[in-house]
This record gives structure tokens, C-alpha cells and sequence, in this order.
């Protein structure tokens, strides 16, 4: 019987390269860590909450990245549940005084919110460089009642239309 250690390691090694030569860490991985999303080594804010314009090691424009309000909404909807949750409870089950209520949970809120914004912020960034998010493009869509999945009625009414005529003119104009 063989005595030998164990040496599988408790931490999984680096993601493999893609074929673009960087090892992509997890999109949650980057958010938490406000790391770029390509690289995992580059600082992803200028600021507090503002974009730098490159990653300063693999050289990723973040100009792709447009989070607009979705992190200010998850964190304060996250937080504001947490923290009304708790004061709830410990409003019924101590009873203290309101102004200890009020010192305790709008700072419990305040800060919470400021210390969930950035890395929120930083892993929606990541999931739109994952999933590869952009502006949305019509063309690429198609074009409505193309391809037989959708009928407008509207149209073929006014025009005194069947389904099968509607579908023909269709075809003429694609």
C-alpha cells in the first residue's frame, strides 16, 4: 500500500488559452475581482465606477461595455431586501428605539449598496464580453412575418389580404 500524498490541487489551474492567446477567467471571477474580462490581470475602472478606456496589459477597448443602470438596480434591490429583511426582524424581535433604527439601517443601506456597485458593475461588463452584447441590429434580426413565424394581421386587413397573398407579396419584396 502506498503512502504517497495526495497531489491534486484544491484550486482548478488557469482556464486554457483561447485561440486568442488569453486565458479568459470567469465572468464572475473578473466582477469580483474588477479585473478585465479577457485577461483577468487589468484594472476595469478608472475610478470608482469609471470605465478606463483600455485594459492596461491585453489592450481591450472597453467601449464595447455600456452596463448603463443594471448594476444600481440589482445592488439596490439586493441590498434594500437584506437590510429590510434584518430591520424587520430586529425591529420585532428587540424593539429599540427609532433613532437607533434609523443610525444603523440607512447607513447598513448606504454602504451596502456602495460596496456591492463596483464589482455588480464589473461582472455585468464581463457578461456582455462573454456573451459577446452589443447594440441591437436589425438586419441581423430579419425583418417581421418573414420566414412564417408571424402574420401581421394589420397589414393584410388594410390591404384586404389572405395569409397566403400576404405571404407572396412578401416573397416578391425579400
Amino acid at each position: 500500500m502506498s503512502t504517497q500524498p495526495n497531489t491534486t490541487p484544491l484550486i482548478p489551474p488557469a482556464e486554457p488559452a483561447n485561440d486568442d492567446g488569453y486565458a479568459h477567467p470567469s465572468s464572475l471571477k473578473a466582477g469580483l475581482t474588477c479585473r478585465c474580462p479577457r485577461c483577468g490581470e487589468g484594472r476595469l475602472f478608472a475610478g470608482y465606477l469609471n470605465m478606463a478606456p483600455r485594459c492596461a496589459v491585453c489592450g481591450l477597448d472597453f467601449s464595447f461595455a455600456d452596463p448603463a443602470d443594471g448594476p444600481a438596480f440589482f445592488v439596490m434591490t439586493g441590498v434594500a431586501l437584506l437590510v429590510v429583511a434584518v430591520w424587520g426582524w430586529t425591529a420585532v424581535a428587540f424593539q429599540p428605539p427609532i433613532w437607533v433604527q434609523l443610525v444603523t439601517a440607512l447607513p447598513a443601506m448606504l454602504l451596502g449598496c456602495l460596496a456591492a456597485l463596483r464589482p455588480v458593475k464589473a461582472w455585468l461588463v464581463a457578461e456582455q464580453y462573454v456573451h459577446k452584447a452589443g447594440e441591437g441590429e436589425w438586419e441581423s434580426l430579419g425583418r417581421h412575418g418573414v420566414g412564417g413565424f408571424a402574420f401581421d394581421r394589420r397589414a393584410a386587413v388594410v390591404e384586404n389580404l389572405t395569409p397566403e397573398e400576404w405571404d407572396r407579396s412578401i416573397a416578391r419584396h425579400a
